[in-house]
């Protein structure tokens, strides 16, 4: 069992996030003692910032939007589930994608203007979706009871240099926005903005052989698939 179906509906973020742990209690009860696959998705934001985060990094607190999730997998995993946690990059690119970087370009679009905060050094991992769904074959397949595996090609780009790559595809400009006026221009992005996660998937790689062949980020924003 594969569950990549968390609720990303921002404006009842909480009530996503309870709905979202009383679906994993389901599935891993329903799974216990079987020795089958349940794979859980879950995100890298939750875990180190400021440093690269690594697959031994736990969440901070169980009041981490998600931990609980994580939480249930993990101890499910005790109880003859073979339970794994994927954490998806915040930017999972390529054609369809339909999230956090649509939603900068149409920011960039609607105010006709592309920034980065401060000095734009916050840095987002990111992962091709065709890379991250050969991850979740191969956790399902072959991932031990109770990992953490992270889906990162590129372990961290700057804000900067996405706000530039949305602006160069725009036409429009590209400046600094003061932190206190972040909320004012991204609404409730700019908590997403305005962090630093870099973050590595060294040891999924080793873990499941799984190497990241597909284009990088910027590469797929200066190609103007999203900018067409």
């Amino acid at each position: 069992m594969i569950h990549t179906a968390f609720i990303h509906d921002f404006s009842q973020f909480e009530v996503n996030v309870e709905t979202d742990r009383l679906a994993v209690e389901a599935m891993a009860g329903a799974l216990e003692g079987s020795g089958k696959p349940l794979v859980i998705t879950s995100g890298t934001m939750m875990v180190a910032q400021g440093r690269p985060a690594t697959e031994q990094d736990a969440p901070p607190s169980v009041a981490v939007p998600r931990a609980a999730s994580e939480a249930r997998v993990l101890a499910a995993s005790s109880r003859g589930v073979r339970g794994s946690i994927v954490r998806l990059s915040p930017t999972v690119h390529g054609a369809g994608d339909h999230g956090f970087v649509p939603r900068l370009i149409a920011i960039a679009r609607e105010k006709g203007v592309s920034p980065y905060v401060g000095d734009g050094a916050s840095r987002w991992p990111a992962v091709h979706r065709l890379d991250a769904a050969r991850l979740f074959k191969l956790a399902i397949e072959r991932a031990e009871p109770a990992s953490r595996l992270h889906a990162v090609a590129e372990e961290g780009i700057a804000m900067r240099e996405i706000a530039e790559a949305i602006g160069a595809g725009l036409g429009v400009p590209v400046r600094s926005l003061a932190p206190e006026d972040a909320a004012a221009h991204f609404g409730f992005f700019a908590l997403f903005v305005s962090i630093d996660n870099p973050t590595t998937s060294a040891l999924t790689q080793a873990a499941l052989d799984w190497r990241p062949r597909e284009p990088g980020l910027l590469e797929g924003l200066r190609g103007g698939g999203y900018l067409a």
